[in-house]
């Protein structure tokens, strides 16, 4: 039966008993197949696997994703007793910066980054629909900014924020400490995004270190993936050799 690649991994920490450990590193998605899913709903069984534990160690690497998705995911571990440390390896964009607001305290290596934006979606119907798609957009921002505002407190305010979400805002760690978007900055890591191109290029303001660094992510991945075929080929070749009584 074919499985469902999940978005996350949940283990419990090698160190600590009363710990969990989250890894988010790839797009939010959702998606069902044959009573295979990968949605929140599966994602809170798999948290809820780890028992009671004290604390929360949420490790982020993502472009972003299901607006939907993401949004339930950030209730979720808002809703969860432990105390949630959230550390952003490499970037959390668009709904990923959101789930990283879920967080009592947030962590950025010095070249991190996060991105803000206003949800967008794709929509098509007559004038009624199309108005009421708008509504449930706004209401889905203002969602998302009551997740920045709660956490940044005092060093936000409303209309900066919207500011912030209406130029498609890419921030680094810096910047987010400033917004209160993050509580501190700790040593630069060397940690990539393994995204989708395609999904950066969808943002309107995509830094091009980054795009140009993803797309060279992706040759390389095609170069190692021709070696791959080529040791394979090599392999069954001798196998072939090795039974027609060759030496090798």
């Amino acid at each position: 039966m074919r499985t469902i690649k999940k978005f996350w991994e949940i283990k419990a920490a090698k160190n600590d008993a009363k710990a969990g450990e989250v890894y988010i590193y790839s797009e939010i998605s959702s998606a069902q197949f044959w009573g295979d899913e990968v949605t929140a709903q599966t994602f809170k069984a798999d948290l809820d696997e780890l028992g009671d534990v004290s604390t929360l160690n949420i490790y982020i690497n993502s472009p972003g994703g299901s607006v939907f998705e993401g949004n339930s995911i950030y209730n979720i571990i808002k809703r969860h007793k432990a105390h949630v440390n959230v550390y952003v390896d490499g970037l959390a964009a668009s709904i990923a910066s959101v789930i990283a607001m879920s967080g009592d305290a947030i962590f950025m290596p010095a070249n991190a980054m996060m991105m803000i934006h206003n949800p967008w979606t794709l929509a098509q119907g007559n004038a009624d629909e199309l108005r009421k798609q708008a509504d449930d957009m706004d209401r889905i921002r203002e969602s998302l900014i009551e997740a920045y505002l709660g956490k940044a407190g005092e060093k936000l305010d409303r209309d900066r924020l919207i500011a912030l979400l209406d130029a498609e805002t890419w921030l680094t760690a810096q910047e987010c400490l400033e917004l209160g978007l993050c509580d501190s900055i700790e040593a630069p890591k060397q940690v990539a995004a393994k995204v989708d191109t395609k999904l950066f290029a969808s943002y309107r303001n995509t830094p091009d270190a980054l795009l140009n660094q993803t797309q060279e992510d992706e040759k390389q991945a095609e170069r190692e993936r021709l070696e791959r075929e080529q040791l394979i080929a090599e392999a069954q070749t001798n196998l072939l050799k090795l039974k027609n009584g060759g030496i090798i």
